[in-house]
Parts: structure tokens; sequence; C-alpha cells
């Protein structure tokens, strides 16, 4: 389910992570690491919010992991 913020289109974690190829614990691990970038929205509970810039930056990460993990 997508919501908007700021004339945005937003969406949760779960669905931003489907969307990009990847799921919410590797997402949660990235950040914690410093691979990745938290993204800047969150709900009135703390939820984290995707924009459409936040998932494709999301998955630019994955395909740039899978192509580093298909070489080495």
């Amino acid at each position: 389910m997508s919501f908007q913020v700021n004339g945005e289109t937003t969406y949760k974690t779960k669905e931003a992570c489907q969307l990009a190829g990847t799921n919410a614990s590797t997402f949660f691990r990235w950040v914690r690491e410093g691979k990745f970038a938290d993204v800047e929205y969150r709900d009135r509970n703390g939820w984290r919010l995707f924009t459409i810039s936040d998932i494709n930056r999301l998955k630019a990460n994955v395909e740039r992991i899978h192509r580093v993990s298909s070489i080495g």
C-alpha cells in the first residue's frame, strides 16, 4: 500500500524491498553497517517510508552487490 507524502508516493519497507529485489533484514543490516543511507521520511509511528528515488537507490545497491558477488 502506498502513501502520499509531500506530493510523493511512498512505500513501507517490505514493499520497497520487494520492488528493489531484496528483503527487509538485508536492508536493515546495510543501514546498520553504513552501506546504505537511511530514508528521509517516516510515518507518525516511526515506520520508514520509501520514495521512488529511495527504491531506485536501493535497487542500484542490490544490483551492485550482485555484480560484485558474481565476479568474486
